[in-house]
C-alpha cells in the first residue's frame, strides 16, 4: 500500500526492502495492513492531502488542515453530535468500544508493527485499555498484569476479555449536568442554574509511545462531552489512528465529528494550533513542544491542557524485600522500552541495601529479552533512529560524567533500533541522566540516607509527573507520598493506569488531567442562567 512503500522489516525496525518486510511481519499484521488506510480522514471520508504528497511510515523494527477544521466546525455548529442526547452519544461510543474489542487482535499487531513494542504488550495493555476509555471494561487478566508488573516478565497467550456491564466515558455522556442555585437579593428572587456545555472544536496532538491509547485518552472525554475533534497522530505512528477513523464510521459517528490528520508537527500541528476555528488545544508530548502549544493558545486565548515530560523518582526504603523491589523498579523503568513519560527513571535506594540492590538490578537487566516484537520478548526496538541516537548519547554523557555502568550501554545487534537494557550506579543529582528525560531503557540508581534528604532530592527537578514508593513502613509511606510534588504516587506498585483515575503533572510536567471525571472538566464550559421569579414564591 502507498504509505508503506519504504516500510522497514519488523525484525530490524529500520529501512529495508518491501519483500523482506512482507516476509518478516506476522500474518495478522500483514492481513491488517492490506486494508490499512493511508489518507487523511476529514468529514467522514478518506481524502488525499492538498499537496498530493505522502510521507513514509517506517516499521520501527527495522494541507488539508483548514478543511479538516472547517468540517469539525460545521459538525459542531450545525451537525448531529452535539445535538444528540447524552444517552445517544453514549450508545454510539459503546458501539465504537465494541468494535475496538472485536478488532483487538488486528489493532494489536498494527500497534506493534508501527511502534515496535512486543505484540504481547499491545494485546494485554494498549488495545484493551483504549477500548475501556470509550466503554469501561474490567479484564481481570489485564488488571492483574498491571498491578504486579507481569507485563515486563511473562507473555500471555490470549487477549483478555474487554468488556463488562460497567461503562466509563460512554456512561459519562448522559451525566454531564449543572446545578440549581437559589438566589435572593435586593433585586428580587431568581431561579439560577448552570449548564455544562461542550467547548466546540478541539485540536488534539498525541505522541508515538502509546499511539492508540493516547488517542483514547484524548478523544473519549471530548466526544462524551459533545465536542468535535481534529487529531494529529505522531508522524512515526499514524496507522492505528487511521484504522480508528474507519471504526468511527462503522460505529455511526457523524461525519466531521472526528477528523484525523497525519502529518509533521510544524505543518499539521502548527496549523491546528493556529487555526481560528479551533476552540481548545490538548497535547501529550515533550515539554519543549508543550511550551510552543501553550504560546499558540495564549495568542488566541483558548484553553490548553498539557501532559508533558517527566523524570519520576522511585524511592526504595531500607525495610523491603530486595528481590521484589528490584523487579518492581525494573518494571517501572523498562516498561515500554523506557519510552514512557512516567517511567521511574530516578531510582533512589537506601544506603543500607544499596550495594545488594545495584548488583541484583544489573543482573535482572542483563537477563531482559530483547528482539523481534512478534516473538516471546520483553523489549523490542526503539521507535526510530533519532530516538536510538538520543539514548546512546545520554549513555555516553553518563559515562563521561562519572556514573558507573553496570550492564548494557550499547546498541543491541548490528541492525535495527535496539538498545541494550542499561543500568548505571553511583549516579548523583547533578548528572545529566538524573536531570533530563532519556525516554529509553536506561536505569539510574542513586543512594540516599534519610527520609528528609530523599524528599528534598526527589523534588529537586523541573518535572513532577509521577513518583513511586516501595516500603513496608506506613509512616514513611504517608510522609513521603504527601511530600512529593508529583501528580501520581504509586505505592508498592508502578505503572497502574485505571481509566477512572486522573493522570497529569505538577510543575513542567503539564497542566490539567487526562482520564476520569477530571478530564471532562477540560472539554466542557459552564454557563450560568438567571430567570426572574414572581416575588411571592413558596420556596427558592
Amino acid at each position: 500500500m502507498h504509505s508503506l512503500r519504504r516500510s522497514g522489516a519488523a525484525l530490524l525496525r529500520g529501512p529495508s526492502g518491501l519483500a523482506s518486510f512482507w516476509r518478516a511481519i506476522s500474518t495478522q499484521a500483514a492481513e491488517a495492513l492490506k486494508t490499512q488506510p493511508s489518507q487523511l480522514f476529514i468529514d467522514g471520508k478518506f481524502v488525499d492531502a492538498a499537496s498530493g504528497k505522502k510521507f513514509d511510515v517506517l516499521d520501527p523494527t527495522n494541507s488539508l488542515y483548514s478543511p479538516a477544521v472547517k468540517a469539525a466546525r460545521r459538525a459542531f455548529d450545525k451537525g448531529e453530535w452535539p445535538r444528540m442526547s447524552g444517552k445517544q452519544r453514549g450508545q454510539i461510543m459503546y458501539r465504537l468500544a465494541e468494535l475496538i474489542d472485536r478488532h483487538a487482535e488486528e489493532l494489536a499487531h498494527i500497534e506493534s508493527l508501527d511502534n515496535g513494542k512486543p505484540v504481547f504488550m499491545s494485546k494485554v495493555a494498549d488495545i484493551p485499555l483504549s477500548a475501556e476509555h470509550f466503554s469501561r471494561c474490567l479484564g481481570a487478566g489485564l488488571h492483574a498484569c498491571l498491578l504486579v508488573g507481569v507485563l515486563a516478565c511473562s507473555p500471555c497467550s490470549s487477549v483478555p476479555p474487554s468488556f463488562s456491564l460497567c461503562k466509563y466515558f460512554a456512561g459519562w455522556a448522559d451525566k454531564l449536568h449543572g446545578k440549581t442555585i437559589p438566589t435572593d437579593s435586593a433585586f428580587g428572587k431568581f431561579f439560577a442554574y448552570t449548564l455544562h456545555e461542550p467547548i466546540g472544536v478541539v485540536g488534539q496532538i498525541i505522541p508515538w509511545n502509546f499511539p492508540l491509547l493516547m488517542l483514547a485518552w484524548k478523544v473519549a472525554p471530548a466526544l462524551a462531552a459533545g465536542n468535535c475533534v481534529v487529531l494529529k497522530p505522531a508522524e512515526q505512528t499514524p496507522l492505528n489512528a487511521l484504522r480508528f477513523a474507519q471504526l468511527c464510521n462503522e460505529a455511526g459517528i457523524p461525519p466531521g465529528t472526528v477528523n484525523i490528520l497525519p502529518g509533521f508537527g510544524p505543518t499539521a500541528g502548527g496549523a491546528i494550533c493556529d487555526h481560528p476555528g479551533v476552540d481548545k488545544l490538548a497535547f501529550t508530548g515533550s515539554t519543549e513542544i508543550g511550551k510552543l502549544i501553550m504560546a499558540a493558545g495564549a495568542k488566541r486565548v483558548v484553553p490548553v491542557s498539557l501532559e508533558l515530560g517527566g523524570k519520576s523518582p522511585l524511592i526504595v526504603d531500607k525495610n523491603v524485600d530486595v528481590d521484589k523491589a528490584v523487579e518492581d523498579t525494573h518494571f517501572a523503568l523498562f516498561f515500554n522500552h523506557g519510552q514512557c513519560c512516567a517511567a521511574g527513571s530516578r531510582t533512589f535506594v537506601h544506603a543500607d541495601i544499596y550495594d545488594e540492590f545495584v548488583e541484583k538490578a544489573a543482573k535482572r537487566a542483563a537477563q531482559r529479552k530483547v528482539g523481534d516484537p512478534f516473538t516471546d520478548v520483553e523489549q523490542g526496538p526503539q521507535v526510530d533512529e533519532d530516538q536510538l541516537k538520543k539514548i546512546l548519547g545520554y549513555i555516553d554523557i553518563a559515562q563521561r560524567e562519572g556514573a558507573r555502568l553496570l550492564t548494557g550501554g550499547k546498541q543491541h545487534g548490528q541492525k535495527g533500533y535496539f538498545v541494550e537494557p542499561t543500568v548505571f550506579a553511583d549516579v548523583t543529582d547533578e548528572m545529566t541522566i538524573a536531570q533530563e528525560e532519556i525516554f529509553g531503557p536506561v536505569q539510574s540508581i542513586l543512594k540516599y540516607h534519610t527520609t528528609e534528604e530523599v524528599i528534598e532530592r526527589a523534588n529537586n527537578n523541573v518535572y513532577g509527573l509521577a513518583s513511586g514508593i516501595i516500603s513496608n513502613d506506613v509512616n514513611f509511606i504517608n510522609t513521603v507520598s504527601r511530600s512529593l510534588k508529583a501528580g501520581t504516587v504509586w505505592v508498592n506498585c508502578y505503572n497502574v493506569y485505571d481509566h477512572a483515575v486522573p493522570f497529569g503533572g505538577y510543575k513542567m510536567s503539564g497542566i490539567g488531567r487526562d482520564k476520569g471525571e477530571y478530564a471532562l472538566e477540560h472539554y466542557t464550559q459552564t454557563k450560568a442562567v438567571y430567570q426572574a421569579l414572581e416575588p411571592n414564591q413558596p420556596w427558592l
